[in-house]
């Protein structure tokens, strides 16, 4: 008997090593969703690749949703650039 299958889903965690303003992320991106008293992160979703990732305050990343690794560090690298300037060092 073999087994066929499909990769659909590819959760990955990253650390950025510093503090994030989720606040202002979410204030400033039209695709980040926050609600503190919900859930301590932010939720930002791409569109390419179709990836969610949440956000935590001590800068630590969950990409979920990409379907290969590359794809992953595409969708970290993406969230990088786009809250580079609410990163606190």
């Amino acid at each position: 008997m073999e087994a066929k299958f499909n990769i659909e889903n590819i959760v990955a965690s990253a650390n950025l090593n510093a503090e994030l303003d989720l606040y202002a992320i979410a204030h400033e991106l039209d695709n980040v969703e926050y609600e503190p008293e919900q859930f301590p992160g932010a939720i930002l979703k791409l569109k390419k690749p179709k990836t969610s990732l949440l956000l935590f305050k001590n800068g630590k990343m969950i990409c979920t949703g990409a379907k290969s690794e590359a794809e992953v560090y595409r969708a970290v690298d993406k969230t990088v650039e786009e809250i580079s300037a609410f990163i606190k060092r």
